[in-house]
C-alpha cells in the first residue's frame, strides 16, 4: 500500500517546478515557472499525501474453523445458500458506529466467535452452536483516525441483515449513548478508506449508512428469508455521511435513493421491528 508522508508534500510543494529541470522549467520574473503537465504531478503527488500517511493496521479478531464454520450455517439459515465457504465479492460499504467510546470496548464486542447471550435480540443464547456466530466488522476506525483492520475484506463479516454476502463493514469507535460524536479525524479515515477500497474492489458500487439498509429491501443483493428479522439503527448519523459522500461524489458510488427494487418489497411494516441495543450491528 503506498504512502506519502506529509513531510514529502511540503518537499513538493517548494521544489516540484525543479523536479524535471530537463523538461523545460525556466526562470520567468525572479519565480520558477514549470509546464502544466510538471504542475499536475505536483498536485496529485498533494492530493495523495493529504492528512499525512495512509495506514491501515492490522487487528485480527479471533476468526477460527468453528467461526467460519458458523458464518456457513448463517448464510443457510438466513440466505438459504449452502456454501463451502465464506468468501464474498464487495458490492456495497456500510457505516456504523460502535455505540461506545471506548477501543477496547469497541473490539471486546466483535472477538468473541459466539453471539454472547446479551444479543437475545438477534438471537443470542451465549452457547456455541449453528447459527450462533457472532456480529463483526472488517475495519474499526478509533477516535484519532487510527484505521484497524479486523478481517480480510472478502470475509463475510456479520454486521447488516440482509447485505453481508455483499458488504463490507467499517465501524468507527463513538455514538455511545446515541450521540453523533464521531471527530474529523474519523470521517477523513473513512473518506481514505471508502477511496481505498473502491480502487482495490471495482466491484463496489453502493455506499450506505447502516440506518439505511432497510431501504434495500426487494434489491436482489438483499437475501435476509426471516421478513421479522430485522433491527431499528440510527448510525453513523446523517452528519457523517453527509461528509463522507461529498468527499467521495467523485468516485460515483450510489445510495439508497439511487437504489432500484425488484419485485415487491417486503418486511417494511413496524411490527416486524425489533428494538435493539445500539451497538452499531
Amino acid at each position: 500500500m503506498s504512502a506519502v508522508k506529509s513531510g514529502s508534500t511540503r518537499w513538493a510543494l517548494r521544489r516540484g517546478p525543479a523536479l524535471l529541470r530537463g523538461g523545460g522549467a525556466v526562470r520567468r520574473r525572479g519565480s520558477l515557472w514549470a509546464p502544466p503537465w510538471q504542475l499536475l504531478a505536483v498536485v496529485a503527488l498533494l492530493a495523495s499525501g493529504c492528512g499525512g500517511t495512509f495506514r491501515i493496521h492490522e487487528r485480527p479478531i479471533p476468526f477460527s474453523d468453528w467461526r467460519q464454520q458458523a458464518t456457513r450455517a448463517y448464510i443457510a439459515e438466513h440466505y438459504g445458500r449452502q456454501v463451502d465457504s465464506i468468501t464474498i465479492e464487495p458490492r456495497i460499504i456500510v457505516l456504523h458506529w460502535t455505540a461506545s467510546d471506548s477501543l477496547e470496548e469497541s473490539l471486546s464486542r466483535f472477538e468473541p466467535e459466539g453471539l454472547p447471550a446479551r444479543r437475545a435480540d438477534l438471537g443470542g443464547t451465549g452457547k456455541a452452536g449453528a447459527g450462533q456466530v457472532n456480529v463483526s466488522a472488517h475495519f474499526l476506525v478509533d477516535r484519532d483516525g487510527k484505521i484497524f483492520r479486523l478481517m480480510p475484506e472478502t470475509w463475510m463479516a456479520r454486521h447488516v441483515i440482509g447485505l453481508n454476502l455483499s458488504a463490507i463493514g467499517i465501524e468507527n469507535v463513538g455514538g455511545e449513548g446515541g450521540v453523533d460524536n464521531l471527530t474529523r479525524r474519523q470521517i477523513k479515515a473513512n473518506i481514505r478508506l471508502v477511496r481505498d477500497l473502491k480502487a482495490r474492489f471495482p466491484s463496489i458500487g453502493y455506499l450506505i449508512a447502516h440506518s439505511e439498509y432497510r431501504q434495500l429491501e426487494g434489491h436482489p443483493l438483499w437475501l435476509e428469508l426471516d421478513p421479522g428479522y430485522r433491527t431499528e439503527k440510527i448510525d453513523p448519523g446523517e452528519r457523517v455521511m453527509k461528509k463522507v459522500r461529498r468527499a467521495v461524489a467523485d468516485l460515483g458510488l450510489e445510495g439508497v435513493e439511487d437504489v432500484p427494487t425488484e419485485g415487491p418489497i417486503v418486511g417494511r411494516s413496524e411490527g416486524d421491528s425489533r428494538e435493539t441495543p445500539s451497538d452499531g450491528i
